[in-house]
């Protein structure tokens, strides 16, 4: 039986990834509406109650709209946007986040997508929150620089179309100054924090890949934890997953750098345990593509895991 997805928004960057991705699938039929039929209310009112699986690639606002036009009960949502993270009666789709997460997807008729940064921040400190290596109030600190995809067309023209006007030459560019960021709200919330972890992302001059960063001093934290016991953590999370892996301690000791286009083009994500016994200190970072496992991979990830068929179809 074959599965009607329609993807609602699909010129963004994120849903034409998403689009391309699931073109060859035989086991699904992709609905996308042309810009006439887009902006005709009654044809997208349709497309939206006639799908099995809609995929909403818009900016918020316009995701709580489709929402709402969707009268058909039998249909499942799955939303890429910001709108729905911290909502109630929608799931947090990271299927590697919590060990019963798979089946809530299963059963799920409204699942979110976690945003880039937040993929990487939750795929780090859940775990340690979990473990109590780190209290749920302690004061988390993430560092993180994103390629320039993350913000969109709108920021892709900005770095890359000389014609443009607010074309930018910056190298490297910090932003988020008023402490305030979209992603805050679901990392706090889906890593079991009681405080607001204090959040600072960057951007560089290149397409896509990140780097999220935790820094964690490790003897003020209570029980003073060892870097081998943060490790040890991370890796027993992980253990047995196919796009998330752990790198040991010995090939962490032997970066001199590394590289935010590490994953680029990749649907995976890999947590390096940078430590120092000695001072007592660790640099916990995530390295992923904002534009695989931070946002299209996931969303096909996503619809993998709902609709029962092999997880990494289309991402390995």
């Amino acid at each position: 039986m074959v599965t009607k997805v329609f993807i609602d928004g699909a010129s963004g960057t994120t849903g034409l990834e998403i689009r391309e991705r699931l073109a060859a699938r035989r086991e699904l039929a992709l609905t996308v509406l042309d810009d006439a039929r887009r902006k005709d209310a009654s044809a997208r009112a349709d497309a939206l109650n006639s799908a099995d699986v809609v995929i909403l690639c818009l900016p918020d606002a316009a995701a709580r709209e489709a929402v709402g036009l969707i009268a058909n009960p039998k249909v499942r949502v799955l939303d890429p946007s910001t709108a729905h993270r911290v909502a109630e009666g929608w799931v947090f789709g990271f299927p590697e986040l919590e060990p019963n997460r798979r089946e809530e997807l299963r059963q799920a008729m409204r699942v979110t997508n976690p945003g880039c940064y937040s993929t990487g921040f939750l795929a780090i400190v859940r775990p340690l929150v979990r473990a109590g290596l780190v209290p749920g109030d302690w004061p988390v600190l993430c560092n993180a620089v994103s390629g320039y995809s993350g913000g969109g067309k709108a920021m892709i023209a900005e770095f890359e179309d000389r014609n443009a006007p607010n074309y930018s030459r910056e190298v490297f560019r910090t932003y988020g100054l008023t402490l305030e960021h979209k992603h805050v709200d679901e990392m706090q919330k889906h890593a079991g924090l009681t405080q607001r972890p204090l959040f600072a992302p960057s951007v560089g001059r290149y397409y896509r890949g990140m780097l999220v960063e935790i820094p964690l001093a490790l003897s003020a934290l209570p029980g003073r934890p060892s870097v081998k016991q943060i490790h040890a953590a991370l890796a027993d999370s992980y253990r047995g997953e196919r796009l998330v892996d752990v790198a040991s301690l010995e090939e962490s000791a032997g970066k001199k750098t590394l590289d935010a286009e590490e994953l680029k083009d990749t649907n995976r994500l890999k947590l390096y345990v940078f430590g120092n016994a000695a001072h007592a200190q660790v640099r916990v970072v995530a390295v992923l593509d904002n534009l695989g496992k931070g946002a299209s991979g996931a969303c096909v990830q996503n619809l993998n895991v709902m609709m029962g068929w092999p997880e990494t179809e289309g991402l390995l």
